[in-house]
């Protein structure tokens, strides 16, 4: 027997029923398809006691919890009473503690009623199981204004109801309940609607000079629930919040921060973020559960010209176990991206009930944006998108900048995000597999999407992209069509496109599209086009598939 003959053998089982039934599936295994976790095994339900070790595709510090010294001492010993405002004996008890050396204060079970508290170095504030802590609802119970950074943009205002600035070795921990400013108070009342706070701050303006305390009924930046700004070895773990007037946790410059097993309810609240990080580095979050008004877990870094002038990058963030119910985006980067978001894991965590479950977005007037991110094992339910870039935004927000064309010319703003890579996801619903709307003049780069399972209604939609490979994939369709404006370098290897009556198709404009290629999916190719890849004329002719 030839070699010949052999080889026409192979080509004729392949070519079988059974025989290529079984190739066809062997294409589409992938690793730790049964380690993806589902909502039970994530989340506060699922805490551990101990910090497991840190594991990233980056260079990252093995955080460890903050220790405090054996001091313990109750808000009562010094004079705290139910059904009165407490804020001064809190905030007496903290003083003391710190000036002490260090150690626990105890907010004990019952319904308690403060102002803003200001954490000290050394200090953990332990909300006590069956505690609830009220945060006053009238703008005068956070004044004097204080140092803060409200969305990207630095500020002398509000600050927020737990607050910190240049404290090292802190701590909120705890079973209990934080509630936010009451609803009718003045905190909500005179909050800054009427524009974007790009336009109402000017970053030419000494940040001393940008005093927003709330005189007369004048506008205020809302307080954040809790934010340590400028702090090291931060923890937040155990606690409940909810009813926040603005953003729910907030380390801004901070540096070594531990968040777990926290709790966040604020749906129905605008932009009632669940975690926000900001321009801070060295960040572990886990076992958290978030219902939120807006994004639940984000990552920031400044905004606009403030941000490139205070040039704080967030590095070094670590996201896993946890799990998002209902929310904006599960996983979002932006929109203030100005000093740069780099090196973020996320893993093992499911999201459920999110508009866009894996979302980027920033602005052109933004700037920074995003680079070397890593998203593995995760399970996705009840998504409008699975993956969302938006780096155009609404004209509500940013005019004319909104509009894709015409390009502009590249400046400092010009925001980018690039070196993206998610593997092993389960996708059990969503509207849109992928929308990404990027600009012309910073297309979005290199992305890796692979080992993914998922049912989606709708496939792809993309725009300005350059580099974007989907591999080992199986995906169940109802609409399998794929919109691309102004892609190339796009490619869809090992993938299996499964739809009820229905054939794969393309709609492929714009002058830059190019190289577009299908290598050993199901089907072949599009059903309308006569290659595996798609290229333009030479001669720039009408596109032809």
């Amino acid at each position: 027997m030839t070699r010949d003959f052999f080889l026409k053998a192979i080509f004729h089982l392949i070519l079988t029923t059974n025989a290529y039934t079984a190739f066809a599936n062997s294409i589409f295994q992938y690793t730790k398809k049964d380690s993806i976790p589902v909502a039970t095994q994530v989340g506060v339900s699922a805490i551990t006691e101990h910090i497991e070790p840190i594991k990233a595709p980056f260079a990252m510090p093995q955080l460890q919890r903050p220790e405090f010294p054996a001091l313990s001492v109750t808000i009562l010993s010094l004079g705290a009473k139910e059904g009165t405002k407490v804020t001064k004996e809190i905030q007496a008890t903290i003083d003391k503690v710190h000036q002490q050396g260090g150690g626990k204060v105890i907010i004990p079970k019952g319904r308690w009623h403060t102002g803003r508290i200001e954490l000290k170095s050394n200090v953990n504030l332990e909300i006590a199981k069956g505690a609830e802590l009220y945060f006053s609802g009238e703008v005068e119970d956070y004044r004097p204004a204080v140092f803060t950074r409200n969305e990207g943009i630095e500020v002398m205002s509000l600050g927020a109801c737990i607050y910190a600035n240049g404290q090292r070795n802190i701590a909120v921990t705890g079973k209990g309940k934080l509630i936010g400013p009451a609803k009718d108070g003045s905190v909500r009342k005179q909050i800054m609607t009427k524009d974007v706070i790009e336009n109402v701050v000017s970053h030419t303006t000494p940040v001393a000079e940008r005093v927003y305390e709330g005189h007369n009924g004048d506008f205020i930046f809302p307080p954040m629930f809790i934010s340590p700004i400028n702090c090291s070895n931060v923890l937040i773990e155990g606690i409940s919040l909810e009813n926040t007037a603005f953003w729910n946790i907030v380390p801004v410059y901070c540096d070594s921060v531990i968040i777990r097993g926290v709790t966040v309810h604020s749906v129905g609240i605008p932009r009632g973020d669940g975690i926000d990080i900001e321009s801070s580095r060295n960040v572990l979050i886990e076992y958290c559960t978030l219902s939120c008004g807006d994004d639940c877990f984000t990552i920031k870094a400044g905004r606009g010209y403030d941000g490139l002038r205070v040039n704080r990058p967030t590095e070094n963030v670590v996201v896993r176990y946890n799990l998002a119910k209902e929310g904006h985006g599960g996983i979002t980067c932006g929109s203030e991206t100005a000093s740069m978001i780099r090196n973020l894991y996320v893993h093992d965590c499911v999201f459920n009930k999110t508009r866009s479950a894996i979302r980027f977005k920033t602005r052109r007037p933004r700037g920074g944006g995003g680079e070397n991110l890593f998203y593995e094992n995760i399970r996705i339910s009840d998504a409008k998108y699975a993956f969302e870039w938006d780096m155009l935004g609404s004209a509500q927000h940013v005019g004319s900048m909104a509009s894709r064309y015409p390009p502009r010319e590249k400046n400092e703003l010009t925001p980018m995000f690039r070196n993206i890579t998610a593997k092993n996801f389960i996708i059990e619903s969503t509207n849109q597999l992928i929308k990404a709307t990027a600009i012309p003049e910073s297309p979005l780069t290199n992305v890796s999407i692979e080992n993914i399972k998922g049912n989606v209604e709708n496939l792809i939609a993309a725009a300005d992209v350059d580099g974007f490979t989907i591999k080992n994939a199986e995906l169940n369709v109802q609409n399998p069509g794929i919109n691309l404006l102004d892609v190339r370098n796009i490619i869809f290897k090992n993938v299996r496109f499964t739809s009820p009556g229905k054939g794969l198709t393309t709609n492929v404009t714009g002058p830059l599209s190019n190289n577009i290629k299908f290598i050993k999916t199901i089907p072949a190719k599009p059903q309308n086009w006569k290659k595996h890849f798609w290229q333009p004329d030479k001669a720039s002719a009408p596109l032809k598939r």
